[in-house]
């Protein structure tokens, strides 16, 4: 974009260059939207305004923050980081660069717990969020399950600060608490049995790093992508730990990746407090969600 021609920059031909200089990357599945997204963000209107007001010519400010923004996504830098949020569940959730970006397929982890609360009577219902980022999985069920209380851990004090934000964004602070450590070492001694973990930990291994995109594997929090050597050494843990956090009935959801799904059964499986396994599929077909059930204690 030549500074010499600044004044000749419309909202329209912004989104054209800016579209086509996209496309010339293989990396950018949605060159357009993209392209609309940050532009959008950059006037503060909505995207659809975008067409109503193709010939304007936006301000010199405005116009400088949307170069660096594209200048910066022609590196490779995530949108969602540039304009610092994204949606999920319809909601929108504040991101940086300490936490992953919520993806559609998470909201599958979402949706198998709030069939699952849907068998509990108890009020409260106790919920248990491991490893909660950005705290989407946490907040939204605060949302949609008005009688919960939540606890959230996370390995990263600068993950949970992003998570608190958007509890006090959405109202959820009276639902959820925050934790830092280690998985379920995070929570306090003695804290009370709950009817679900839920969980999207990471689960890329040391051997499928060339198979991440690029822009993930540069930008987002490996702590949150990569566990050990197989991808499977977190949520074996976590399947470890469970047992002794969820009441009798109680559920254990995670996500994890088609790849390892056949390990991750068997962990399950190979659990003797768990009685039922069962995998659900995400939006393309994938199999991305557990739900495994406690059906009786570890004492018997």
């Amino acid at each position: 974009m030549s500074e010499t021609a600044a004044d000749q920059w419309t909202i329209q031909r912004l989104l054209e260059w800016t579209t086509d200089f996209f496309s010339k990357s293989k990396s950018f599945s949605n060159s357009r939207l993209e392209a609309e997204t940050l532009l959008a963000e950059a006037l503060g209107c909505q995207r659809i305004e975008l067409y109503t007001r193709f010939n304007e010519i936006p301000e010199t400010e405005k116009l400088a923050e949307f170069r660096s923004w594209v200048k910066r996504r022609g590196a490779g830098e995530p949108v969602a980081y540039l304009v610092g949020h994204r949606e999920f569940y319809s909601l929108r959730f504040a991101v940086d660069s300490n936490v992953l970006i919520p993806r559609p397929e998470t909201e599958h982890v979402v949706v198998c717990a709030l069939e699952a609360a849907k068998k509990f009577s108890a009020d409260p219902i106790r919920i248990i969020d491991v490893g909660t980022g950005s705290g989407c999985i946490a907040v939204t069920l605060a949302t949609q399950v008005q009688n919960c209380k939540i606890a959230a851990t996370d390995i990263s004090d600068a993950a949970l600060a992003v998570a608190r934000s958007n509890a006090e964004t959405h109202n959820a602070v009276d639902r959820v608490k925050f934790f830092q450590g280690d998985l379920l070492e995070a929570l306090p001694a003695g804290s009370n049995p709950v009817h679900m973990i839920v969980s999207n930990p990471p689960y890329i291994g040391r051997g499928e790093t060339d198979t991440v995109d690029t822009q993930v594997k540069n930008h987002e929090p490996s702590v949150a992508l990569f566990s050990g050597e197989f991808g499977t050494e977190i949520i074996t843990r976590l399947t470890e730990q469970a047992p002794k956090y969820l009441l009798p009935g109680g559920f254990l959801i995670f996500e994890t990746s088609p790849i390892i799904m056949d390990k991750c059964v068997h962990i399950v499986e190979s659990n003797a407090a768990f009685a039922s396994v069962e995998v659900v599929k995400d939006y393309s077909g994938h199999e991305r969600v557990i739900v495994a059930q406690k059906v009786k204690p570890l004492d018997g």
